[in-house]
Parts: C-alpha cells; sequence; structure tokens
C-alpha cells in the first residue's frame, strides 16, 4: 500500500512540473484556466466583429430614407441576430474570459475548480456559434422577431427560428457551468486569509453575477423551450387561438431579460473597481458598501421585469409596482458611481490608457443610466416605448458600459497576460475616437426617440433623415476604431512585440496578480500563497 502511495506522490510531483502541452492539443485539451481565459476572449471578439459587421448593416440601411441596401425581412434578421450575438456571443464570453484569467490569480487558486467542465463550457460555444451564423442560410432565412423572440413572431418563423432555440440552450448550459465552476472556485479555492470581505471587488462582482446566471438561465431556457413546444407539438402556451397568451411569454423572457443585462454589467463594474484604485493611488472608497450595493442591485433584478411591459395592458397598480421597484435599483447603483468619484476625489490620479476607459465607463455609463430612470416612468415609457430612445438607452449602458469596461481592463490586465506593454499612443487614440464616434452614434438617437421613431423600422420620414445619417457615421468611425483595436493594439501584444512588462506596471495597483511575473506563468500558486494582513500581498 505504501508503495502505492509513494508511486502515486511521485505521479503528482511529476504532474505539477509537467511541461505544458504545445501546439493545437494545448488549446483543443486546454485546462488551464489562463488558456480557457484566452479562448473565451478570442471567441467573444470574434464575434463581436460578427455582430458589429450586422450593426453595420442595419446602420448603412438607415444612412437615408428609402430601401437602399437591404429588404425589411432581412433588415428584422440583422437586428435579431446582432442582438443575439452581442448579448450570448460577446459581452458574456468576454467576462467569463476576464473571470477565467483573473479570479484564480486574484484569490490565489492553482487554476479552477472544475478544469475539464471549463473546458467543455467554452467548446460548447462554438457549435451554438455556427449555429447562429448558419441561420442566415437556412430556408427564410435567419430569426427575425428581435432578439426577445416574442410570440406570435416566433410562431410563424421558418426553420431558423428552431436552430436559434437550440444554439440558445447550448449557450446557457454553457454558461451554467461557468457560473458553477467560478462559484465554487470563489467559495473553496481561496488562499487561507483572503476572507470573503479581503476579496478583491472583481471577484465580488462575478460571484453574484453566477449566481445571478443560475438563477435566471433556467427561466430563458423554460421560455424558449415552451415557444419550440408551440411551434411542433401542438401545445398552446403562446397561441391565444388554442386559449394561450403571448403576453406570459413576454413575463417569462424579462424575468430572464432583466437580471441578465446586470449579468452584463456587474462584472464591468468590478474591472472598473480594480483600475480606479490603481490610478488614483488610493484605496477603494466604500469598500463595504459596494459589495452590499452589488448584492442589492442583483436582488432588486427580479423584481422590476415589468417595467419592459408598460404598453401591455397590465393594471395601474401593476405599473405603479414596477415603477418605483425600478427607480429603487437607482440607489445602489447611484452608491457605486459616488464611491467610484469619492476614490477619485483628491487621489493622486494619472489618466493611463486603463483609467481613460474606466472614467469614460463612469461618464457615459451613468447618461445611460439617467435615461432608464426616465423610461421607469410609466406614463413617459408609454410614450417611448420601441422608439430609438429605449435603442438609446440599452447601448449606453451595454456599449459604454460593458464594452468600455472590457476595454479598460484589456489595457489593465493585457501586460500581465502577455509579458509586454501596449502601446500607449495607440491605446489613447483607441479611446478618444471610441468615445467620440460613441456618442455621435447613439446620442441623436434620443432625439430621434423623442420625436417618435420607431425601433427595428427600415425605412423613415424624412424629418428623421439628418440625425440617423450622423448615427450612420457615427457607427461606421466606431466599427473602424475596433479594426485599429485589433490590428495596433491586440495583435502586437499577442505576438509579445513591445517594451517588457515589469512585475508590476501599475505602482499603485493592489492584488494578488501583480505577485506573479509577467506573463503570469503556465502554472500559479502550486502551494496556496501566504497573505499579509491586507490579502493583497504575498508574504516571503
Amino acid at each position: 500500500m505504501s508503495a502505492v502511495l509513494d508511486h502515486h506522490d511521485a505521479h503528482a510531483h511529476d504532474h505539477d512540473h509537467h511541461h505544458a502541452p504545445t501546439g493545437w492539443r494545448r488549446w483543443v485539451y486546454a485546462t488551464n484556466h489562463k488558456d480557457i481565459g484566452t479562448l473565451y476572449l478570442i471567441f467573444s471578439f470574434v464575434m463581436f466583429l460578427f455582430g458589429g459587421v450586422l450593426a453595420l448593416g442595419i446602420r448603412a440601411e438607415l444612412f437615408q430614407p428609402g430601401l437602399q441596401v437591404v429588404n425589411p425581412e432581412l433588415f428584422n434578421q440583422f437586428t435579431t441576430m446582432h442582438g443575439l450575438i452581442m448579448v450570448f456571443g460577446a459581452i458574456m464570453p468576454a467576462f467569463v474570459g476576464f473571470a477565467n484569467w483573473m479570479i484564480p490569480l486574484q484569490i490565489g487558486a492553482s487554476d479552477m475548480a472544475f478544469a475539464r467542465m471549463n473546458n467543455f463550457s467554452f467548446w460548447l460555444m462554438v457549435p451554438a456559434a455556427i449555429i447562429l451564423a448558419a441561420s442566415f442560410f437556412m430556408p427564410g432565412g435567419a430569426p427575425a422577431a428581435g432578439w426577445t423572440l416574442y410570440a406570435p413572431l416566433t410562431l410563424q418563423m421558418g426553420p431558423s427560428m428552431d436552430a436559434a432555440i437550440f444554439a440558445l440552450h447550448i449557450l446557457g448550459a454553457s454558461s451554467i457551468m461557468g457560473a458553477i465552476n467560478i462559484i465554487v472556485t470563489i467559495l473553496n479555492m481561496r488562499a487561507p486569509g483572503m476572507t470573503l470581505m479581503k476579496m478583491p471587488m472583481f471577484c465580488w462582482t462575478w460571484l453574484i453575477t453566477a449566481y445571478l446566471l443560475i438563477a435566471v438561465i433556467p427561466v430563458l431556457a423554460g421560455a424558449i423551450t415552451m415557444t419550440l413546444t408551440d411551434r411542433h407539438f401542438g401545445t398552446a402556451f403562446f397561441n391565444p387561438a388554442g386559449g394561450g397568451d403571448p403576453v406570459m411569454y413576454q413575463h417569462i423572457f424579462w424575468f430572464f431579460g432583466h437580471p441578465e443585462v446586470y449579468i452584463l454589467i456587474l462584472p464591468a463594474f468590478g474591472i472598473v473597481s480594480q483600475i480606479i484604485p490603481a490610478f488614483s493611488r488610493k484605496k477603494l472608497f466604500g469598500y463595504t458598501s459596494m459589495v452590499y450595493a452589488t448584492a442589492s442591485i442583483a436582488i432588486l433584478s427580479f423584481i422590476v421585469w415589468a417595467h419592459h411591459m408598460y404598453t401591455t395592458g397590465m393594471p395601474v397598480t401593476g405599473q405603479l409596482f414596477f415603477m418605483y421597484a425600478t427607480m429603487l435599483i437607482a440607489v445602489p447603483t447611484g452608491v457605486k458611481v459616488f464611491n467610484w468619484i469619492a476614490t477619485m476625489w483628491k487621489g493622486s490620479m494619472t489618466f493611463e490608457t486603463p483609467m481613460l476607459w474606466a472614467v469614460g465607463f463612469i461618464f457615459v455609463f451613468t447618461m445611460g443610466g439617467f435615461t432608464g430612470l426616465i423610461l421607469s416612468m410609466a406614463p413617459l415609457d408609454q410614450q417611448l416605448h420601441d422608439t430609438y430612445y429605449v435603442v438609446a438607452h440599452f447601448h449606453y449602458t451595454m456599449v459604454a458600459g460593458s464594452l468600455f469596461a472590457l476595454f479598460g481592463g484589456f489595457y489593465y490586465w493585457a501586460p500581465k497576460w502577455s509579458g509586454v506593454m501596449y502601446s500607449e499612443v495607440r491605446g489613447k487614440i483607441h479611446f478618444w475616437l471610441s468615445l467620440i464616434f460613441f456618442n455621435i452614434t447613439f446620442f441623436p438617437q434620443h432625439f430621434l426617440g423623442l420625436a417618435g421613431m420607431p425601433r427595428r423600422y427600415a425605412d423613415y420620414p424624412m424629418q428623421f433623415a439628418d440625425f440617423n445619417m450622423i448615427s450612420s457615421i457615427g457607427a461606421f468611425g466606431f466599427g473602424l476604431m475596433q479594426v485599429y483595436f485589433l490590428l495596433f493594439v491586440v495583435l502586437p501584444v499577442m505576438r509579445g512585440r513591445g517594451e517588457k512588462a515589469p512585475q508590476k506596471p501599475w505602482e499603485a495597483a493592489e492584488g494578488l496578480e501583480w505577485e506573479v511575473p509577467s506573463p503570469a506563468p503556465h502554472h500559479t500558486y502550486e502551494t496556496p500563497p501566504k497573505l499579509d494582513a491586507s490579502a493583497t500581498r504575498v508574504i516571503g
């Protein structure tokens, strides 16, 4: 027996120091959290470019009145697929990529809890993405029911709707596995001495996000499964002809959909909460209140879903409840914004690229928050519902929120990932032109919405022409900047071109990730690190 144990120990020792796999095997069979994080980030950027091309198709059509580029049916396919791909294919996987890379480094864990499941949850996404992309080539074209997939339209679509439902099921399974992995890793694998209330904010926001995912992805699965059985198995959940109710679909969908928007923004809050203290050279103001605010946002997100449905004829009592509950979410969100500003207040601030993205995030995300507060009011929303005002609002939170934070996180942590510094000048060009083009794209859409221009229309009256032209020009500029980012920032970093990054490129950055060399070695923390009292430094 002892011989067997000795052999096992020797084998374990060999395993600790085995060479990292190389070539395609390294990626296909990846179980290392860093490699899987990289795969997620590459996948999400490819999907981001794909979704972006669809968006540019939409904006090309809307450049001037009349039908120029696509017919209305294809236009609706573009809007639907743009939404699905950006939400499920770009933003969510990008944040999971950050989680895979950074959570083990930040809590002193050797890897994610379930390494093989981690691999599986990534590779599930690839066929799902292929199915979504291929739906354009199916009879009748891609789904054209809007990304919300409302009945009764979904009950009338061609076979691509079944493909989209299948793809969403697979993506949902991937998300649930990723969330389980993140929760178990954070709760069970923190280094000794790192209590929950000493964890970096990024880990906190992801822990809460992972619980949200596990709570709401099955609700989406239920909604689309009911759609599937309505389509093929004679049920009538949403078909009024058989006694069903299309509005019930909206309730089920938005019970998923509203927490989903917080799934897309909470990890962004975490990234910004890492960047701002580092470049303000101060500790994050009100850490405890930030944790509680994040949890409050998550809990409140479950009781506000029907603010998407003020125009469905719900009773005034229901409208009032959802209106006040929605306005309440502004309180913990405001706590976060004020805490970020208080962190910067009287700090010794410098504006390297990550800080520019973080400050830009606060500015534009707060604008998106205010327009959300306006839309939360039932009498106003009944005028603005399904107009471009709503499009402007959620792009200010999703693009200027999630995407800006992702860019900030890339510039902040890329030196640790790659071992080289990105070009500061190119990073700043990317930031300023993206910020300017973003606002040129989406700010005019507030006015279009206030003037009554509806969403998802391929054509419009002459009075909307000028603002649409400005918006389309901004969209092409913004798209061009992301190609610039790929060619002149990301690729040089991936190829290791640039000056060598020090272990701690940002002097005031705190956290365990800055205690390992740059680039981070393939295996980190094979023995758990011993932490100082603040749980941000390794002793010895």
